[in-house]
């Protein structure tokens, strides 16, 4: 008989990665060797928790844990084994990541691809098996607080930027656990809220990027959702488990519940829920005293075999994943690294562009890094850390460099004062406690440095504290918190050379848009926040992000919002309605007239971009759409070319446009490149709900080929 403790190959040097790795058949085969010595209670151990964050392997057969930890912008700081402190080791510092908000910004898939690979090194070092990431919802109101986790309103994006993603993290043999299928648009009762969505909403909007992430991607576990869909919890629904994912997308990988989202043991073991963890926790703090072999899939199921009301074949199937997903994070793989120079660059180009330049009046900016300006910066958020809080995906950070310093040594010869000019107060969870500090005195002294400086730099924004980009509650409004709009008035009053730099994982209300020169949409970018936004300040960064979401001129502009019904966002009774259905985002600026704030895919640089000479050609399969991109201005810069297509006539609603691809290109002052794409004509279908199938119409449609989605130029094409 084979030893089972050999079955589980581990390599002591990078070097060794790829070397003498078991192929996804020789897995299989071991698979089939395990299960037959394997007791009852041994199997059923396996599919729930034994600590904070590990689930058990069998020490009798050399079977060993399964680690897991929370990201996606990073590896968290190690837990206690059962309870939600710190552990304070002193090797579990890591790199903070730009969010993944920031990321889809860059739409850059290959930065995607670096992204994971370092994040998957990390994960290796600190011995987990899988990452809990990437976070794949789809931004439906910019009221909700995980927003920054997430990769904008569209799905075509959302599954563009997530694939490579998880392709890097398992180049590693880290597992991704792509979360939270599905429907988990929000963070107010998002325990039990039952959401109502369309089949056609579903399967056009908030499932393409998970199936993209199974089918393309291949990942390797999927994390259930807290929320209910069609009256079931999503860790347990029929319907999405076991109909779409383990049936239409042949997922053969673990699926594991969100901590605390397991409610009882007859659905769970039928609906294809594989691995239950926190349970008797409300997901953050608090926990009962009941043992891990209490959970609903511990005793309790292994009780329900005994009596008979359970076979072992479900269980057979829930532990043959789980050993799959053993076998494949153990499976000759190196020891990977530890934060390190090389992943703080990839950070930094992550970062670098994810920057959107949302304003630049008169040119305002960059400004000249050899001057001795006068510079005055004020905003809580140039010195407040953006790492540590926010939920599970905050981090333990080796160094994070505020925009205070960024901007001092973004400009050496200048005179940097600072000053706070407001405070938000300490965030507890569940809670914001006023600030201690005078908020008048903050503002007073903040006028005076504005009135005396050349220039002035507000950074400001959301920071991560409970109900705003935080897990656990969602924003309560659209303006700026803690008095900033009030603030951001009086700045431009006294000096209106006023740059507004914001940080946040959300849209903004910008009611003071036309009286400041220059606008700069930063993002939480992580460990290098103040480099890059010092170098953007300055020039030595080009900004070319582009929005992942629009932002609306008004709440009540987005699409859950203009109903002003409360069914509709955030639900009456735990009920929840998708009236919007399909119409989410820039679908619904278009599809009803409403012009955004500043629309999806838009972001200007401090180049010049032209795109020309535009052809789009018809094949059997494909849209060919071909453009040259001139770089007219002074600068290197980069450019996104942005393809929509929309169905004339249809015989259904649909929105006016959909992003069907994109392309970055890098320019020289000066330089011209002809890019190419494809649209396939299948991704032209739409979900019809009667036949419960895609259905591509014939006729009519429009090619839209531009730089933002406001900003294109049409081209008839027919299909037959």
């Amino acid at each position: 008989m084979v030893t089972i403790a050999a079955l589980f190959v581990s390599c002591s040097t990078q070097e060794q990665q790829g070397k003498g790795q078991m192929t996804e058949a020789q897995i299989e085969q071991r698979i089939d060797e395990i299960l037959p010595q394997l007791t009852l209670e041994e199997k059923a151990a396996m599919c729930h928790a034994q600590s904070k964050f590990s689930t058990p392997g069998v020490p009798r057969l050399g079977i060993p844990e399964i680690w897991w930890s929370d990201g996606p912008h990073g590896v968290r700081a190690e837990i206690n084994w059962n309870d939600w402190g710190y552990s304070s080791w002193t090797n579990d510092s890591v790199t903070a990541f730009p969010a993944l908000s920031a990321l889809a910004a860059t739409f850059n898939p290959e930065l995607s691809y670096l992204y994971g690979v370092a994040l998957g090194e990390e994960s290796r070092y600190r011995k987990k098996n899988v990452i809990l990431g990437p976070g794949l919802n789809i931004y439906r109101t910019p009221l909700n607080g995980r927003n920054f986790e997430y990769m904008g309103e569209d799905p075509y994006l959302t599954s563009v930027m997530a694939v490579p993603y998880i392709q890097g993290v398992q180049s590693t043999g880290t597992a991704t656990s792509v979360k939270h299928f599905a429907l988990n648009n929000q963070e107010v009762d998002r325990m039990s809220v039952n959401v109502k969505v369309s089949d056609r909403a579903l399967r056009e909007i908030y499932l393409p990027a998970f199936k993209a992430a199974i089918v393309r991607g291949h990942a390797w576990t999927i994390m259930g959702a807290y929320n209910k869909y069609q009256d079931e919890h999503c860790c347990s629904n029929k319907t999405l488990l076991m109909d779409i994912l383990k049936g239409e997308w042949q997922f053969d990988g673990v699926v594991v519940s969100d901590w605390g989202g397991v409610h009882e043991t007859d659905r769970s073991v039928v609906n294809g829920l594989d691995v239950e963890m926190g349970t008797y926790t409300n997901g953050l703090t608090s926990e009962s005293k009941f043992s891990f072999d209490d959970y609903f899939l511990g005793r309790p199921y292994v009780n329900a075999i005994k009596c008979g009301k359970f076979t072992e074949k479900e269980l057979d199937d829930k532990v043959r994943r789980i050993l799959r997903l053993n076998l494949r994070t153990n499976n000759g793989w190196g020891n990977g690294r530890m934060t390190c120079d090389e992943h703080m660059k990839v950070a930094h180009d992550i970062a670098k562009e994810a920057v959107v330049l949302l304003k630049n009046e008169t040119d305002v900016l960059p400004l000249n890094k050899d001057s001795e300006l006068k510079i005055a910066v004020v905003g809580e958020n140039a010195v407040r850390s953006l790492i540590k809080a926010g939920g599970s995906s905050e981090l333990k950070p080796k160094y994070e460099v505020s925009p205070l310093e960024g901007i001092r040594n973004a400009f050496p010869k200048a005179n940097v004062e600072q000053s706070l000019g407001y405070t938000s107060g300490m965030s507890v969870y569940g809670a914001v406690l006023p600030p201690r500090e005078n908020q008048d005195s903050l503002r007073l002294a903040a006028l005076k440095i504005a009135k005396e400086a050349d220039i002035v730099i507000f950074v400001g924004g959301l920071n991560k504290s409970h109900e705003q980009d935080c897990e656990g509650g969602d924003r309560k409004d659209y303006l700026l918190p803690f008095g900033q709009n009030q603030l951001i008035e009086q700045l431009v009053e006294v000096n209106p050379k006023t740059i507004v730099v914001l940080t946040s994982g959300n849209a903004v209300a910008m009611p003071w848009i036309e009286k400041v020169p220059a606008v700069v949409q930063a993002w939480y970018l992580g460990s290098e926040l103040g480099n890059v936004v010092g170098e953007v300040l300055n020039g030595t960064i080009n900004p070319s992000g582009k929005l992942p979401f629009s932002y609306p001129v008004k709440l009540e502009d987005s699409a859950p919002h203009s109903f002003a019904d409360a069914v509709v966002y955030p639900g009456v009774d735990k009920q929840e309605e998708y009236r919007e259905d399909i119409l989410i985002g820039y679908r619904w600026h278009d599809t009803k007239d409403i012009k955004p704030l500043f629309a999806f895919g838009y972001g200007l640089s401090y180049s010049q971009f032209e795109i020309k000479n535009i052809s789009v050609n018809k094949t059997v399969s494909n849209l060919n759409i071909s453009a040259t991109v001139a770089n007219m201005g002074s600068r290197d810069g980069a450019e996104v070319v942005q393809v929509y297509v929309g169905k004339n006539d249809s015989k259904v609603l649909r929105a006016v446009k959909e992003l069907k691809g994109f392309k970055k290109v890098s320019l020289k002052s000066g330089e011209e490149q002809m890019v190419e794409l494809e649209v396939p004509i299948e991704s032209l279908a739409f979900y019809n709900e009667e036949l419960k199938s895609w259905e591509i119409e014939k006729g009519g449609y429009t090619v839209y080929v531009g730089n933002s989605s406001d900003n294109v130029q049409p081209f008839d094409v027919n299909i037959d």
